[in-house]
């Protein structure tokens, strides 16, 4: 096929030989499998902030570095510069986090480079050839999805050990290789120390993955991993060897009448993302039907 023209500058580097097709294009980017010398890879080419419908909200900026005062000032205006270098660093903070994540050992795709909004990463397949499905894509057996729902556990951990929270984890970006499952999507991922709704959102990716596993063998949508291995990182004890139990019990403390409105409240939000899309996925919105690699 025809080179996109925003790949262009890889294959004058020398670093992609070939666009063999696109893969997928999503809210935020498109992406395109490409060959490099004897390998398969990935292209993902993002997209412009006004041709994309993804917003940077404020809760996974914050905490976020910025290359200087003037930078964090225009940002802070919104002006024209300021949008740019706030697309620049939502950008950068996948590819940082990819690179961070792969040498913490965690299951991500694995980055090769970042050129001009080209992010060069490993094609992660399924063993025989094809493109990893999506956990959404997938029924399972209630061995498996315990399985499953054991690795997911321990991946997070080993990405809060890291220093770093998802933010938004679901079925959607959890590719299936041969070796397990792989996690993707990491432009809102955010810094556990640093931003203060860390907690929050890792709570939500781990009640995200207890639903989504907890379809297969309920007894998961009870667990409550996320306290427990935020109690064990506040304390400065979680490692990525620590041995979970699911369980937590609450300090004996009047019950904050605000923090279970806000539960309630994500989890119904969260729950009409999810109808939403499977809307959009049953309205044939992908050009394939191979699992894409972004939401």
């Amino acid at each position: 096929m025809k080179t996109p023209k925003r790949i262009e500058p890889l294959v004058e580097d020398g670093l992609v030989d070939e666009v063999l097709r696109p893969l997928m294009s999503g809210k935020e980017a498109a992406v395109y499998v490409v060959r490099c010398g004897g390998e398969l890879r990935c292209a993902k080419v993002y997209k412009e902030a006004d041709k994309r419908s993804f917003r940077q909200a404020a809760e996974y900026r914050e905490g976020r570095r910025v290359r200087g005062s003037r930078q964090a000032r225009a940002m802070a205006r919104g002006s024209k510069f300021g949008r740019k270098e706030q697309e620049q660093a939502w950008q950068n903070a996948e590819v940082a986090a990819l690179f961070r994540l792969a040498a913490a050992g965690v299951r991500v795709p694995r980055p090769y480079d970042f050129l001009d909004g080209v992010l060069l990463m490993e094609l992660v397949d399924d063993g025989e050839g094809d493109v990893a499905p999506r956990l959404n894509d997938v029924e399972l057996h209630p061995d498996d999805a315990r399985a499953f729902h054991a690795d997911m556990i321990r991946e997070i951990v080993k990405m809060l050990c890291a220093g770093l929270v998802h933010g938004d984890l679901s079925e959607f970006n959890v590719l299936l290789g041969p070796d397990g499952p792989v996690i993707i999507d990491l432009p809102q991922a955010v810094e556990a120390a640093a931003n203060n709704h860390a907690f929050s959102l890792l709570e939500r990716d781990v009640r995200n993955m207890a639903e989504y596993f907890g379809q297969f063998a309920p007894e998961l949508k009870y667990t409550r991993y996320a306290k427990e291995m935020w109690a064990l990182y506040q304390a400065g004890r979680l490692t990525p060897h620590s041995v979970l139990t699911g369980e937590f019990a609450e300090p004996e403390d009047a019950a904050d009448i605000d923090a279970v409105m806000r539960e309630i409240k994500a989890a119904l939000a969260e729950e009409s993302r999810r109808q939403a899309m499977r809307q959009a996925a049953e309205d044939g919105g992908d050009a394939e039907p191979t699992p894409p690699w972004l939401r």
